[in-house]
């Protein structure tokens, strides 16, 4: 009996243990199941995340797929026309270069409608370039600029615009300048023809007689003439005299002692004439000086002017090619006769006539006597490093050099050339071939005068008229 309480109270405990075992296994079990649900869970949104960002990340390259796609096309037609504009540039510009040589060649030799014309082409390849500059901007280029442009840039693009127009501006200014000198000469050459229609007591002479005349001044601009060599000499005078008046007061007022400086004129000239004057007097009163001055100028301007190139270089080609060296000269004299020199040698400072002003300056002013007249030998240097001051005085001086360089030209363009000649010191005085630069009571010289000095040379040209020559007369001792 003993022995099967035993056994049923161990049953019961096996029964009572194994009931409260089974509800905490099922507990446990409900626990693991909800975390294993809740893992499940989080785990399934984590796949919906990655899933949602794939897509994402997906679509995002396919838009950036679609975007390259379509501008592709559009950057390359882009580049393209860069390309194309860029060849253009480079065309314009070796056509530039290429008019621009053109350019410079038509300066040497001197050659004015080449020069027009290459002109007229560098023109027109800057504007070219403005066009090209305008189509590149349009188009897109340089963006990361336009900003900053937009404020200060747009003045210089506009400037860069015009500048080709401006400087036909300024090409049409010159021409017109030109063409006002033209008119100018035009009413000089009228002026003369009615002061030569006019007798010796001033009174002029009929109408129809002064419209024959103006008829022949106006022609002897088309050819050389001797009329037109006269009237040259003329110009050549008046010149002369308006710069030795200038050199005059310029000495007086620097304190010259112009009778010290006339005889050392006076013994110059003597040294290259065969008379000789042994006294130690001058042999020009003092109111005469001016004479003595213009002499020495004269002398020294005119030495060389038998040659065509004043013997600068050994140019022979009025004897290799007369006729057309005769043509070549006659144009240069038209071309040159209503240009200021001082703008001629401004833009050609060492042609032939700026070499022949230099030349001539150096043989005419003395450093010794510049530096007396103006304090400092700046004009000398200028000139002699190949220059062209812009003083009043080498204007001056300009002025006479020119009416001789085109007296030359014309001495050379005519057939034959006139024949140069000078009055010899001490000479016998004769009207036909002389004229007294100082004038006699009654109009006429009286006898026993003799050369004194040569002012200035005279001329025979081959119509047989004489321009005679200047004198300084005084009385023989």
């Amino acid at each position: 009996m003993t022995r099967k309480v035993s056994n049923f109270s161990d049953l019961i405990q096996r029964v009572t243990a194994s009931c409260l075992l089974h509800p905490l296994a099922t507990a446990a079990s409900g626990k693991e199941d909800e975390n294993s649900h809740y893992d499940s869970e989080e785990n399934r949104n984590e796949e919906y995340e990655e899933e949602d960002e794939n897509e994402d990340y997906e679509e995002e390259e396919e838009y950036e797929y679609d975007e390259e796609r379509a501008v592709g096309p559009l950057k390359a037609l882009k580049v393209k026309q860069m390309e194309g504009l860029m060849e253009e540039v480079f065309e314009t510009v070796s056509s530039m270069k290429r008019a621009y040589v053109r350019l410079q060649e038509a300066h040497s030799p001197w050659d004015p409608e080449r020069m027009r014309a290459a002109d007229v082409a560098v023109v027109t390849e800057l504007r070219k370039l403005a066009v090209l500059r305008e189509r590149f901007r349009r188009s897109g280029g340089g963006e990361g600029r336009r900003k900053g442009r937009r404020r200060g840039g747009g003045v210089a693009s506009v400037r860069e615009v015009v500048a080709p127009y401006e400087a036909v501006v300024e090409e049409l200014k010159k021409e017109v300048k030109v063409k006002d000198l033209e008119v100018r000469n035009l009413r000089e050459k009228l002026d003369s023809a009615v002061a030569l229609t006019s007798n010796g007591s001033g009174e002029k002479k009929p109408g129809r007689s002064l419209s024959k005349r103006r008829l022949g001044i106006q022609a002897v601009a088309a050819v050389p003439t001797p009329e037109l060599f006269e009237a040259a000499m003329v110009q050549v005078r008046e010149a002369s005299k308006s710069f030795t008046s200038l050199l005059l007061s310029l000495m007086h007022n620097a304190h010259w002692d112009i009778t010290a400086a006339v005889r050392s004129i006076e013994a110059a000239t003597a040294s290259t004439d065969k008379y000789h004057n042994t006294s130690t007097t001058s042999i020009v009163s003092a109111h005469h000086a001016k004479y003595a001055l213009e002499s020495y100028i004269s002398r020294k301007i005119f030495q060389g002017f038998d040659h065509e190139t004043f013997y600068m270089d050994g140019s022979l080609s009025s004897l290799l090619n007369p006729d057309q060296f005769r043509r070549d000269c006659f144009t240069q004299y038209r071309d040159m006769k209503s240009m200021d020199p001082t703008e001629l040698l401004g833009i050609l400072p060492s042609c032939h006539f700026g070499k022949f002003c230099s030349k001539k300056y150096l043989a005419i002013v003395h450093p010794k006597m510049e530096e007396s007249l103006f304090g400092n030998l700046e004009q000398h240097s200028q000139v002699q490093a190949g220059n062209h001051p812009r003083s009043e005085f080498y204007n001056e001086f300009l002025g006479v050099a020119k009416t001789v360089w085109l007296l030359h030209l014309l001495a050379f363009s005519l057939n034959p050339a006139p024949s140069q000649f000078e009055a010899s010191r001490g000479a016998e005085f004769h009207q036909q071939y002389m004229d007294s630069v100082v004038k006699f009571s009654g109009g006429r010289v009286s006898a026993g005068q003799v050369v004194g000095f040569p002012v200035s040379p005279g001329f025979k040209l081959g119509n047989g008229s004489v321009i005679k020559a200047r004198v300084y007369l005084i009385a023989r001792t």
